[in-house]
């Protein structure tokens, strides 16, 4: 298969844009009825803390293994599985909910599943779009920013105030919503082409394949770089998400539905960052762009601690979903471009558990922390901490790095063409 010339995408792609779109739906309507279903059942800022922390646990036990058995099956069967059991379970908890037997523990118990599905759908999604595009950088770019808005667009702007609507006609209503987009997305990437298993991988065992995963990423600075600089995030995100139904509800005052359309504004700004990320990109470099984002990300979370009403609150997590939408636009398509196939699944893997492995301790770091000393304190924090990203992604991720990275890559690809060639 030829690489995708700059206009034109395959057509299997386009497969792909409209899974993740409604799957981005379901997610949107569930980021904001979930929070509502538990703020019904304790307004205890640590308990909500531990609920995010939960979801984000499974990367901590399984990630990594995870990347490795990824790199051996076939990528399209693991996401339409993933998501088919994502179904699955939503289907089983909405009865739960309507029957009025669920709990706080339930949501515990739900976000740390559905958690696990997402680690496989996430990890082979990741690999299997670089495999379509043949790692072609600007083709990478080009999908991931469709890919991106897309999903800040359903995920974000429509998704946070459907799923607080639904909520208005009944608790389990928004969860079988979100349930069905998983049900749709399943059966889209069905249809996709098979990938071919790695037989390499397989003679190795398995803990031996996500060392391998693992040591390629620890021992490229860039990659390294691009995997602390979400940790960071994650951490000071986190802490300011998993009070965000109490600093929404308690200290602006918002009501359930000005609360679901609150949680749009970063939507629109992560809008934004992936429409001008090519922009930033060809006038900074990719380097460039990513330092800036940090500060921006920083600034941002500052002014929302501080910010004495909703209205300025909402400018913040504009610029804020601004950088976000830009960086995940930028990140994940140089890594894409750099890491060989036969380990996508696995570097992925890797770089996701050290990005996410941040989450549930600034999860449960920023429940505490509200408790302690107020619900701005969380935010403020966070925004200590991402100005230390400034520093890293000025020196890890620096244009030049990446120059570098991508010309090795570039060089490693022909000669591995040139081997195939010459043995056939």
């Amino acid at each position: 298969m030829k690489a995708p010339g700059r206009q034109l995408l395959p057509a299997t792609f386009h497969r792909i844009w409209a899974a993740s779109g409604v799957s981005a739906l379901g997610d949107g309507i569930y980021l904001s009825a979930l929070p509502l279903l538990a703020f019904t059942m304790t307004r205890n800022p640590v308990v909500l803390g531990v609920m995010e922390a939960c979801a984000l646990l499974p990367w901590l036990f399984f990630g990594l293994l995870g990347g490795a058995l990824v790199d051996r099956w076939d990528r399209r069967r693991v996401m339409w599985l993933a998501d088919l059991f994502r179904f699955a379970l939503l289907a089983c908890v909405t009865g739960l909910v309507m029957a009025g037997v669920a709990d706080i523990y339930l949501l515990f118990a739900v976000a740390f599943l559905l958690g696990i599905g997402q680690i496989f759908f996430d990890t082979a999604s990741l690999a299997y779009l670089p495999e379509l595009l043949e790692r072609e950088p600007a083709a990478l770019q080009r999908a991931n920013a469709r890919l991106q808005g897309t999903q800040q667009a359903f995920e974000g702007f429509v998704g946070p105030p459907a799923g607080s609507f639904l909520f208005t006609l009944g608790r389990g209503v928004p969860i079988i919503a979100d349930a069905v987009t998983f049900l749709a997305s399943s059966l889209t990437i069905s249809t996709l082409p098979k990938t071919p298993p790695k037989p390499a991988a397989a003679r190795n065992s398995l803990l031996k394949d996500a060392r391998q995963g693992a040591a390629f990423l620890f021992g490229n600075k860039l990659l390294l770089g691009l995997a602390l600089r979400l940790a960071v995030g994650n951490f000071a995100f986190m802490g300011a998400t998993a009070v965000m139904v109490l600093f929404l509800r308690e200290t602006l005052h918002l009501g359930v539905a000005a609360y679901g359309l609150y949680l749009t504004i970063p939507a629109l700004g992560g809008l934004a960052g992936s429409a001008i990320a090519g922009f930033l990109d060809r006038r900074l470099g990719t380097g460039g762009t990513l330092t800036l984002t940090a500060a921006v990300e920083a600034v941002a979370l500052l002014w929302i601690g501080l910010s004495p009403n909703a209205w300025l609150a909402g400018c913040g997590e504009a610029a804020l979903g601004t950088a976000m939408g830009a960086t995940m636009v930028l990140g994940p398509s140089v890594r894409q471009a750099i890491v060989p196939d036969e380990l996508m699944g696995r570097v992925g893997a890797t770089s996701r558990l050290i990005a996410l492995s941040a989450g549930p301790l600034g999860a449960l770091f920023g429940g505490w922390l509200a408790h302690v000393a107020g619900l701005r304190a969380p935010f403020v924090f966070g925004a200590a901490v991402l100005a230390t990203m400034v520093v890293v992604a000025a020196r890890l991720t620096s244009n030049k790095r990446i120059a570098a990275a991508l010309a090795a890559a570039k060089a490693s690809t022909g000669q591995e063409q040139s081997a195939q060639l010459a043995s056939a």
